[in-house]
């Protein structure tokens, strides 16, 4: 059974990796060889599967038949949710347009600084009425903005609304490595996003939304308005929330740093953990008061005869209270991925329980994988679903082994036999308290050995997964969760639990200690994050070196005495230590990254790497922070041999002071910028010794045989426009040039013509100021003749960035053009001889990914 449930996992998990979804032919094709395998596997184990027959191989042929039954009836099913989910789209003809839609808030809104980010269900009907159009999406993500200080209304979760929205496609950021938004928001069901375009005409409309759902919510957001209240001040109470009722909107930044450089970002999102320990304590609580409840009981029943635990055994009711406790507490979690392995698997062993029969723990974790992928099959494409799983899987596999191997501790001989059959007062004497505590103590140790073992396993286990997900390791995890673990479970937990059951006032008072009981804590966790090695980056490993660490992983957890069990490191040599990114000396690669509507581009060499630029900051996109540094990170780049920044708009120059926050002391070497000297910039690169030198035309310096060339601005005083102190960048390789020009207009591309319009010829050109039509003239592009021209461009930027008449010229060049926008980052090297440009929407496409 745990085969053919993994390989219907292994079937969603294929389908989530395609490019487009089945064709009818290949659906029709599909169902056939699926009815075909699931006959000839029931057939052949009804001729010739018994114990009678030579048999072990048709058993493994009618195992390998059902198997790959289940992996096609896997990739069908969802294949199947999800055209049925991508039916649900917004024509491209009304993205930007003013709709009015009626119906509910979902979920619990999310705080901004803005004003407030919240998903919004449709009255499809009404929709369609308005609209005309056969399908409308069903669940809007729609923010509500603060323009004029007036501040959003109170977005309860139910209350009806009608409101005028403008919408666009869910279209999200696409960067190698990067955190793919449209796939989350194709799991929660969003098929539009947008914003409330006339706050004034809002209308809140009488009555609530009804369902299960809308009543937890509701519950959910009474909670967090309470705890609000109650923990106005206090600086960890986003964390008391989220143990609460799993909103981490609230948890301050400096927090999620902490948490994150300490491994402990788990303890925050009500993880299986604390599902596990809510069910422990409420069947433990449960069963007391049932057994004593047989007077009840008693009074109860006729004549007195039956009492309850009679009738249903303790046992059997701790259980099943269990079940609906972790039920109800996964519920106040929003359901994420950990809560539904947690009660899943807890369903499916109560269940088994009550119905007088056991289930291995790893048959109990293959049903919750295939539960939870049959609720939700993008779940696996997410990081919470291999983090939570394969911890679990990791634990039970590191026990396993070693039990396999343990010696029984006492062999039953006659002795023990004849004693047992003697009259009770003839049995040997009980062992004194001393044998009794040396018993205890054993017990003890052995409890405390598979706990170590547990962290050992779950610490080296999970490293690769982390380093896919997150390009990092967290060093201080172990000596971090080996204290927060307990504390949080055995401490924090039950007393947020306890608030939440208790009436006003008595709940504050369990807040405030479980927030008491924090503040030791994360000062210990913050002291922590603050040492040097708490965090290693390392780059996102590739397929074959995640394989062999775990390969290595699986060998070191195997039992002592297994052969060569002290070289399993070994295998862990190519996570731990990649080889040096390809690129050979003469050579580099230019990658622009989809940053929105701004400028980022990273240009590697054989060992040194340059960011030209570094995107909108906290005013715009987060784009250094969110999209630059984790794509450093993940793509082997710890270090910035020169941080570029054309000139100080905000799309260009906003990311910086992130960049240079996480890159640390020594992580960017040198800023150079076309910036004015009273820039705050510069100042921040000095606090992390970074050299700073301003921009000036006739700069050079050459790394691994590829040449630096600065073009513009002029030394002396920069100009006064802010577009036109653009630093121009070129750089050289043998047989591979590229023109970086950030937003120089038509003024600067003259000048630079008319001094030396040899120097801009490139093979690649970064086409200035986004598309502007003050820009990339005639001439000018008779100068560059590029063979590849990027666009770096925000999806449906309110600029209408770029303007048709620029595209239209370097359309008629025969130019091959690259748009972030559309086509997501943009990867140019020389490979071969040959000029190569890799879109990433192009070669990384998945079948829900729009454009």
């Amino acid at each position: 059974m745990r085969v053919v449930l993994c390989a219907f996992m292994l079937g969603v998990v294929v389908l989530q990796q395609q490019a487009a979804l089945p064709t009818r032919v290949e659906w029709g094709g599909g169902a056939l060889v699926c009815l075909a395998l699931g006959a000839l596997a029931f057939m052949r184990g009804r001729t010739g599967c018994d114990a009678q027959t030579v048999g072990g191989w048709r058993r493994a042929g009618v195992l390998g038949l059902a198997a790959l039954a289940a992996a096609l009836t896997g990739f069908g099913y969802a294949a199947w949710r999800a055209e049925l989910r991508l039916r649900e789209v917004l024509p491209t003809a009304w993205e930007g347009r003013d709709i009015d839609v009626t119906g509910h808030v979902r979920g619990l809104p999310v705080l901004e600084k803005r004003g407030v980010r919240m998903q919004f269900a449709v009255d499809v009907e009404s929709a369609r009425r308005a609209t005309g159009l056969d399908r409308f999406p069903s669940t809007l993500q729609l923010s509500w903005i603060d323009r004029f200080g007036r501040g959003a209304p109170e977005l309860v979760p139910g209350d009806r609304w009608r409101l005028t929205v403008r919408l666009k496609r869910p279209h999200g950021y696409a960067n190698f490595a990067g955190a793919d938004a449209e796939a989350a928001w194709l799991a929660r069901g969003v098929r539009a996003t947008g914003y409330v375009a006339s706050p004034a005409r809002a209308r809140r409309l009488p009555g609530t939304a009804g369902g299960l759902i809308t009543t937890i919510d509701r519950w959910r957001f009474a909670l967090r308005t309470r705890m609000g209240e109650v923990l106005t001040n206090a600086p960890h109470r986003g964390i008391v929330m989220a143990l609460a009722i799993g909103a981490q909107d609230a948890i301050d930044e400096m927090e999620r740093v902490v948490l994150r450089r300490t491994g402990t970002s788990h303890l925050v999102a009500i993880s299986g953990l604390h599902i596990g320990f809510v069910a422990g304590w409420i069947a433990v609580l449960s069963g007391w008061l049932w057994r004593r409840s047989i007077w009840l009981g008693a009074a109860l029943t006729m004549k007195g005869r039956r009492a309850w635990p009679l009738i249903v055994p303790a046992p059997i009711v701790a259980t099943l209270a269990g079940v609906c406790g972790a039920a109800a507490y996964a519920a106040l979690a929003g359901f994420n991925v950990p809560a539904q392995r947690a009660l899943a698997m807890l369903a499916v062993s109560g269940v088994a329980f009550a119905l007088g029969r056991s289930v291995a723990p790893s048959l109990a974790l293959a049903w919750a994988g295939t539960l939870v992928l049959i609720v939700d099959p993008w779940a696996v494409v997410t990081a919470g679903f291999w983090l939570s799983f394969g911890a679990v899987a990791l634990i039970l596999f590191a026990l396993h082994a070693r039990l396999r191997v343990r010696a029984p501790e006492r062999v039953e001989s006659a002795d023990d036999t004849a004693d047992a059959d003697r009259p009770r007062a003839q049995q040997r004497m009980r062992p004194d308290w001393r044998t009794a505590m040396r018993g205890r103590m054993a017990a003890a140790r052995e409890h405390v050995a598979s706990a170590l073992r547990a962290q050992y396993a779950v610490t080296i286990g999970l490293a690769p997964l982390t380093a896919w997900w997150f390009s990092q390791v967290s060093i201080a995890g172990p000596i971090a969760n080996a204290v927060a673990i307990p504390w949080v479970s055995a401490l924090v937990v039950p007393a947020v639990l306890v608030g939440i059951v208790l009436p006003a006032p008595l709940d504050a008072l369990a807040w405030q200690s479980a927030h008491a009981l924090l503040v030791p804590l994360m000062r210990m966790l913050a002291a922590l994050a603050s040492q040097p090695w708490a965090e290693w980056h390392l780059p996102r490993p590739s397929v074959w070196a995640w394989l062999s660490a775990y390969a290595g992983i699986l060998w070191c957890l195997m039992p002592r005495g297994w052969p060569l069990r002290f070289c399993a490191p070994l295998a862990w040599l190519p996570l731990a230590w990649p080889p040096p990114a390809s690129i050979a000396h003469g050579a580099f690669r230019l990658t622009a990254l989809d940053i929105g509507q701004g400028s980022a581009i990273v240009v590697e060499t054989a060992r040194h790497a340059l960011l030209f630029d570094a995107g909108p900051g906290p005013e715009s996109t987060h784009a250094g922070e969110r999209l630059v540094v984790p794509y450093l990170r993940a793509n082997g780049v710890p270090t910035l041999d020169a941080l570029v920044i054309s000139h100080a708009d905000a799309d260009h120059a906003g990311g910086a002071p992130a960049v240079l926050d996480a890159l640390g002391v020594g992580g960017v070497r040198q800023l150079l910028g076309g910036l004015p000297s009273a820039n705050a910039l510069w100042d921040t690169a000095r606090a992390v010794q970074a050299e700073t030198v301003r921009c000036a035309a006739g700069q050079r310096w050459q790394w691994d045989g590829v040449e630096f060339v600065v073009l513009w601005p002029d030394a002396g005083p920069l100009p006064t426009k802010s577009n036109a102190q653009s630093c121009v960048l070129k750089v050289t390789a043998p047989s591979f040039s590229a023109l970086l020009t950030g937003d120089i207009d038509a003024a600067i591309e003259r000048l630079l013509r008319t001094r030396a319009p040899q120097a801009l010829a490139a093979d690649v050109l970064l086409v200035a100021h986004h598309g502007s039509k003050t820009s990339s003239t005639e001439l000018f592009l008779d100068s560059v003749d590029p063979r590849v021209a990027v666009f770096q461009l925000g999806y449906r930027n309110r600029f209408r960035h770029p303007h048709p008449s620029v595209w239209s010229r370097f359309a008629a060049r025969g130019i091959e053009l690259a748009r972030t926008d559309l086509d997501g980052a943009a990867r140019i090297e020389l490979d071969a001889g040959v000029l190569t440009l890799e879109r990433y929407r192009d070669t990384h496409r998945r079948y829900w990914m729009d454009g």
